[in-house]
């Protein structure tokens, strides 16, 4: 992979994109659906202004909201697809509850913007579409770019924890590319929107074998800088079953600030990386190269960011007649409605 200097679709090309609204597969299938630039202008006009307004007010309360929008987003999209299916209560087993989704948040942000455009609006925005224009928004806040993000998805009506296939933290990073090319996104993808974790935090029990047992050594993670993993040492003592599991941040120089910032790549040049996986982007040719393209240009992160968030809004997406619009994005309409 060469150097990364024009490695980002332009904002205005993806724009353009708006104006193909049907499109047929290859076999002459009749055309489908897809999403739209501003589906609601007609619909409901200022649905994202209604969205964006109550980021904001989240925002100003707790910023905590950004990197929770964001891995909710994450864990929508990369499972059945981003149909909101991660906000569904309904079922014996929904997906927020799989082991893979621990810690989840911003499901509360998600029910009061459901709620405002219930009231303006009622039926016509999608809980998929409010999670997609809430994670950007929110994002936003932190310094990362804005990104066009189309609409008209509808809602999927299953959940079901046994369909999360999420990848644990310890990933391998080559494992951890074959799972995003199976989402039809690249090295690029990958390596880019990891990049998200320069906010947020994480458990310790996603980070204890590397500081005390790593691979059954008995000793910590040999690629560790000596100075995180003292620091790490100190916030994650070894665990008994049933301990408390604290949080650190992903990236303690931006994380506390929640500032989207390209040092979470810059760390990992040092080897202060927290996660395994985001250590191990030094172990591909071109991972490694991304990585120091980022670390060495904020811009290039900003454009590849945008690019590959669009990308991620756009997995397996429910439109036209396929799914719902959910009146409660907890249940179905099937299900309990208020």
């Amino acid at each position: 992979m060469g150097r990364m200097k024009c490695m980002a679709m332009p904002l205005v090309a993806l724009a353009l994109l708006s104006l193909f609204l049907w499109t047929a597969d290859a076999s002459g299938a009749p055309p489908k659906p897809r999403l739209q630039w501003h589906y609601y202008r007609n619909s409901c006009r200022y649905a994202e202004e209604y969205v964006r307004h109550q980021v904001h007010l989240y925002w100003n309360t707790d910023k905590t909201i950004a990197p929770k929008l964001a891995r909710l987003a994450y864990s929508d999209c990369f499972v059945n697809g981003c149909d909101g299916s991660i906000l569904l209560d309904e079922g014996p087993n929904p997906e927020k509850k799989a082991p893979q989704n621990r810690g989840l948040g911003g499901f509360v942000l998600i029910d009061k913007i459901r709620e405002v455009l219930n009231s303006r609006c009622p039926g016509v925005v999608s809980c998929a579409d409010i999670l997609q224009l809430a994670t950007r928004d929110a994002l936003n806040l932190t310094g990362a770019p804005s990104y066009p993000v189309f609409t008209g998805r509808r809602d999927g009506m299953k959940s079901d924890a046994a369909s999360v296939d999420l990848p644990s933290p310890d990933i391998t990073w080559q494992k951890g590319l074959s799972y995003f090319q199976s989402k039809g996104l690249n090295v690029l993808d990958m390596t880019t929107l990891l990049g998200a974790h320069s906010l947020g935090q994480t458990h310790c029990s996603y980070v204890v074998d590397r500081l005390y047992n790593f691979n059954g050594s008995g000793k910590p993670d040999p690629s560790m800088n000596a100075t995180i993993l003292n620091s790490l040492r100190k916030q994650c003592p070894p665990r008994k079953k049933g301990d408390h599991d604290p949080l650190v941040y992903l990236d303690p120089e931006s994380g506390p600030k929640y500032k989207f910032s390209e040092s979470y790549y810059k760390r990992i040049l040092t080897r202060e990386a927290v996660l395994g996986i985001d250590q191990q982007l030094l172990y591909g040719s071109d991972t490694e190269q991304i990585t120091e393209e980022f670390a060495a240009g904020f811009e290039d992160l900003r454009k590849a960011f945008a690019e590959s968030m669009y990308k991620m809004g756009n997995i397996n997406v429910l439109t036209g007649n396929q799914g719902e619009i959910r009146q409660n994005c907890r249940y179905t309409n099937k299900g309990k409605s208020n």
